[in-house]
């Protein structure tokens, strides 16, 4: 994002080039809110500098004050924050300066991409206009689109954001934030939301601005595995405070500090042991209304000493890593501070739950939208073409795919949501409906009513006590590992965990044949994704439940699911048991999805272009066109019956793949 010179009143020009070489600096800051008569301290005493032709990356829960530090630098804190500290954009304090001068550090230095482009692109203007109005010119908006990655960008100039994929939107975003060469750029979660293909490609565009301007990126993320790929620095902040800071191989692949350990520990992996539950770090972040008054992860800690309960240990620095930590770095790394989980991980043989079938059918469905091209024109799209899969009784299958895949679609057919066009959809509810579990779950939950009233629509149909019904909720609650008291909060007083621990507990508490995920951990931290995915394993173990589950991660397949269909532009190319899908993969896309997840210290691949249109599709294999490996016949449309019939032998016991290539076949 950039800021208009046009935006906001004209003052006088202000000399904003400092002669520090260095673009940012944060020294000492505090930053606190108000909030119900108490204070939230965010940031707690935060010093840091990010330099030139740097990514300086930030990593952390939710909840760590990652965000709150990244507003403080784009001089974008609320009226009401309380400030301490210096924050230094250029040579101009951004806490201390009058809001005429960090509205022009703003124009003249500074850039920021958000985690959701379409709160920050205008909805009514057309994408050309916006990204004029920061390059001043339509030639060189056309050039920043076109280094930006975006293809066709004289067309796309032309469209508006909603017709745009999120990946394309976030190029934008950055090719808008670059616009002005600023000395910073802010990048607050920017990959979060997106495909691991489209993510990775969002990496390499920023490291690539990166070395052609020399500016210095702060990027904020929870995940360590894209720090691990692009960042120059790491710093790891824990409840407001820098628990671990250094260059990127020394703090990922020789971490001192426990809750790094940690992070690091509940990371998923594709080669984790599935016999045994994932593990976490116990407990969660200390309240910020009622800070310790010690190290803040002393409560989660396994190393604790009686220093760690009094005052709060300050940085110590080894060269260029340094660490908050009274432990010494020999015991701290003589064990992992993340235990790993004492529960069993998914059933290794689904349970029988008694149904006569499986427990759901979908055989040769295909759905379409009409989707609007125009003012008075609209055409159909093709969601689903001749999707063929079933689900057997207590078995979890996995649908992976970039969005725009159908995933999401197929699964809305099996709830019922959405009608097919052709072929038939058969779920067997074996005396309960099946129950979905969706992305954002606070979104899904009522705002207006309380748990306990949410949780007690679902039990209506048992003509239940008062008593009886209130014993019901509590144990649903527990179950997920939420206490009683929760069931007097409303959505928007828990966090982004407790919403989806709180749509699971309303979906099992009668419990299902069949638990629909919709991307129920994407937008969640490694621990906290984690502890969901520990949490449907146990709940299919011990209610016996069929679980289907969408995701764009391959490595969440990997921890869940018995089976994994992969999904390309509304058909499966690849169908099989999970170990031959993720350790022997037989599609070129399914390949390519495995080699964009981020790794430690992997050099950054991925999937070049996007998805074909699916008001478009591509003649014969829909993914020939981005196929690293596509031979002349793949573009024949004779070639679709043979695609379709290559991934549902019933009778194979590997994976099969629709495609037509030697090495494939």
């Amino acid at each position: 994002m950039r800021w208009s010179r046009s935006a906001g009143p004209q003052v006088p020009t202000v000399p904003v080039d400092g002669p520090d070489p260095i673009p940012a600096s944060v020294a000492d800051l505090h930053v606190s809110f108000p909030r119900g008569g108490r204070t939230v301290h965010a940031v707690r005493g935060v010093s840091l500098d990010v330099r030139p032709h740097e990514i300086f990356c930030v990593v952390g829960e939710s909840g760590s004050g990652k965000s709150v530090l990244g507003l403080s630098l784009l001089g974008l804190l609320p009226a009401h924050a309380s400030t301490r500290g210096r924050v230094t954009v250029k040579g101009h304090d951004m806490l201390a300066a009058s809001p005429q001068v960090r509205r022009q550090v703003r124009r003249e230095h500074l850039g920021a991409v958000f985690q959701d482009p379409m709160t920050s692109l205008n909805p009514t203007m057309r994408v050309g206009a916006q990204v004029i109005e920061a390059a001043g010119t339509a030639d060189k908006a056309v050039d920043l689109l076109r280094a930006a990655g975006v293809p066709d960008p004289e067309r796309r100039m032309r469209s508006y954001p909603h017709e745009l994929s999120g990946g394309l939107r976030q190029r934008v975003m950055i090719a808008m934030a670059v616009a002005g060469s600023p000395a910073l750029v802010v990048a607050d979660e920017p990959t979060t939301a997106l495909d691991v293909t489209v993510q990775a490609q969002v990496l390499r565009l920023l490291r690539r601005l990166r070395d052609d301007t020399g500016c210095g990126f702060l990027l904020i993320t929870h995940d360590l595995g894209v720090a691990g790929q692009v960042a120059d620095r790491v710093a790891v902040m824990y409840a407001g405070r820098l628990a671990e800071v250094g260059p990127t191989a020394e703090v990922l692949r020789r971490a001192t500090h426990p809750y790094t350990l940690g992070l690091l520990g509940a990371r998923l992996r594709l080669d984790a042991p599935r016999a045994r539950a994932l593990p976490v770090l116990a407990g969660e972040l200390p309240d910020p209304m009622d800070p310790p008054p010690g190290c803040p992860f002393a409560g989660r800690c396994a190393h604790t000493r009686p220093e760690c309960a009094s005052t709060p240990p300050e940085l110590v620095a080894a060269g260029e890593h340094a660490r908050a930590c009274y432990v010494p770095t020999d015991v701290v790394r003589a064990e992992t501070a993340s235990a790993p989980g004492d529960g069993p991980g998914p059933p290794t043989t689904p349970p029988a739950t008694g149904g006569a079938g499986p427990a759901t059918a979908v055989q040769r469905v295909t759905k379409t939208f009409r989707a609007r091209t125009g003012l008075r024109s609209a055409t159909k799209l093709t969601a689903l073409r001749e999707v063929t899969l079933s689900v057997g009784d207590g078995e979890c299958v996995a649908i992976v795919g970039e969005s725009g895949s159908g995933k999401s679609t197929l699964l809305r057919v099996v709830a019922g949501l959405e009608a097919a066009d052709q072929g038939d959809a058969v779920t067997d509810a074996g005396g309960s409906r099946p129950q979905m579990v969706f992305q954002h779950a606070g979104a899904s939950l009522t705002p207006w009513l309380t748990v306990g009233a949410l949780l007690a629509e679902r039990l209506r149909p048992l003509k239940l006590t008062t008593a009886q019904r209130a014993a019901r909720i509590d144990a649903a609650l527990a179950e997920v590992g939420l206490s009683p008291a929760v069931a007097a909060a409303r959505a928007g007083q828990l966090s982004g965990g407790q919403c989806q621990r709180v749509a699971l507990a309303r979906a099992t508490i009668i419990p299902p044949r069949l638990l629909l995920c919709d991307e129920p951990t994407s937008a969640l931290d490694a621990t906290l994704a984690a502890t969901v995915l520990n949490l449907i394993a146990r709940l299919r173990r011990e209610h016996g439940m069929a679980v289907l589950f969408v995701t764009h991660d391959l490595a969440v397949a990997a921890t869940v699911a018995d089976r994994v269909a992969v999904m390309y532009l509304g058909r499966i190319v690849e169908l099989g048991p999970v170990d031959d899908v993720v350790h022997r993969p037989r599609h070129p896309y399914t390949r390519a999805l495995l080699a964009a997840l981020p790794e430690l210290g992997a050099p950054l691949t991925g999937l070049a272009g996007e998805p074909a249109s699916p008001l478009r599709p591509p003649p014969g294999c829909a993914f020939h066109p981005r196929c690293p490996v596509a031979l002349p016949e793949c573009a024949d449309p004779a070639l679709v019956p043979l695609l379709v019939r290559a991934v549902h032998d019933r009778a194979a016991s590997r994976a099969l793949a629709a495609c037509i290539h030697p090495e494939v076949r």
